[in-house]
Order: structure tokens, then C-alpha cells, then sequence
């Protein structure tokens, strides 16, 4: 009985918190975002990863409360460790972007929820990871290129064009002038002006 009693507690709060989650995208979407922080407040404190992931966008963005880049990266945290991949990501850019350039483990955490983000789709993880492998103090060019290739195939331009470069230059790959070509034309026909620079 008490077992029982613990399930429906849980439902019960899991429902309660997709509630207010959702009750807080539909007031931003009115515009009356001190409500829709409010929901997402609540809903967060009660553990529910989207929620936490929300109110860590109203921290970034100052949506309904003051701008606060480190509750962000707080709630943002909460909601990675749930396995939330664009959480995953923009927690992994705070720790790469505010980070003391020694912390080591600080880095390594980051790149640990990029690429779990990446691998769940996210997009722009994909593209900031495959950067961040062909850039680093020792360039990793395969693990980038396999990145932007992943970013490039869900529609992003500035991958593509980056996939030319890496086919241009041979990085990660074997030099390839034509594959090159074919990688800038379809991010220039997405809208690349880097990629149509690249052309002429």
C-alpha cells in the first residue's frame, strides 16, 4: 500500500509539473513572461527537466526575471543531467565560454555534454563541436570533420561550407577539389556567402 501510495505521489507531481510547463510556454507565447516564469519555476523545483531547461532560458534571456547567466548554467545543469540535449548544450557552452582557463575537469564536462548532445541530434552542438575538434591547441580533424558532416546533413550551411574547407585543404580527409565544389555549392544555395566567396 505504501509502494502504491509513492507511485501516484510521483504521477500525480509529474503531471502537476508537465502542467505548469506547459502552462508556462502558452503565457510566453502571450507574452506575459513573469507568469511563464513562474510555471517553469515551479515546475522545475519539482525536478521536471524541461521545466529546468525553461527556466534556465528566462535566466539567460532576463524573460520574466533578471538576467543571470550563473542560475542559467544552474538550471540549464539540472536539466543535462536529465539527459536533456539542447540543456546539454548550452551548459556545455557556459562552461566553455565562462570558464577559468585552467579547469581542466570544467573542459572535459563540457565536451562530455556536447557530444552527448550532438549524438541526440542537436544540431548546433554538432557544428560547435566540429569546430571546436579542427581548432583545439592539438586539431582532432577526423572527430571534427565526422561532426560538421552530422550538423552539415541536418541543414546547417555553415558546416557545410566548413565540410569544403576540410575537403579543399584535406583535413580529415583525403584532398578532394570536386567533393569540395559539390560541399560549397550547397551551402552557397543555402545561403552561405562564405561558401559563394569560396566558389568564385
Amino acid at each position: 500500500l505504501e509502494e502504491a501510495a509513492f507511485h501516484l505521489q510521483q504521477i500525480f507531481r509529474i503531471d502537476i509539473s508537465i502542467a505548469l510547463n506547459i502552462l508556462g510556454i502558452e503565457s510566453m507565447r502571450a507574452g506575459h513572461y513573469r507568469i511563464a516564469y513562474t510555471c517553469f519555476k515551479l515546475a522545475a523545483d519539482r525536478g521536471y527537466s524541461k521545466a529546468q531547461f525553461n527556466v534556465g532560458l528566462c535566466y539567460e534571456h532576463g524573460r520574466g526575471t533578471e538576467k543571470d547567466l550563473e542560475k542559467a548554467a544552474f538550471y540549464y545543469y539540472h536539466a543535462a543531467k536529465s539527459c536533456h540535449p539542447m540543456a546539454q548544450y548550452r551548459y556545455a557552452r557556459y562552461l566553455l565560454c565562462h570558464r577559468p582557463e585552467n579547469e581542466w575537469d570544467r573542459h572535459q564536462k563540457a565536451v562530455t555534454f556536447l557530444e552527448q548532445a550532438a549524438m541526440a541530434g542537436i544540431t548546433e552542438a554538432q557544428a560547435y563541436l566540429g569546430v571546436f575538434y579542427m581548432r583545439g591547441l592539438q586539431p582532432k580533424e577526423k572527430r571534427g570533420l565526422k561532426y560538421l558532416l552530422l550538423a552539415a546533413k541536418n541543414g546547417d550551411a555553415q558546416s557545410r561550407y566548413h565540410v569544403g574547407v576540410c575537403y579543399e585543404k584535406g583535413l580529415g580527409v583525403q584532398q578532394n577539389l570536386e567533393e569540395a565544389m559539390r560541399h560549397y555549392r550547397q551551402s552557397a544555395a543555402a545561403g552561405n556567402r562564405n561558401a559563394r566567396e569560396r566558389l568564385q
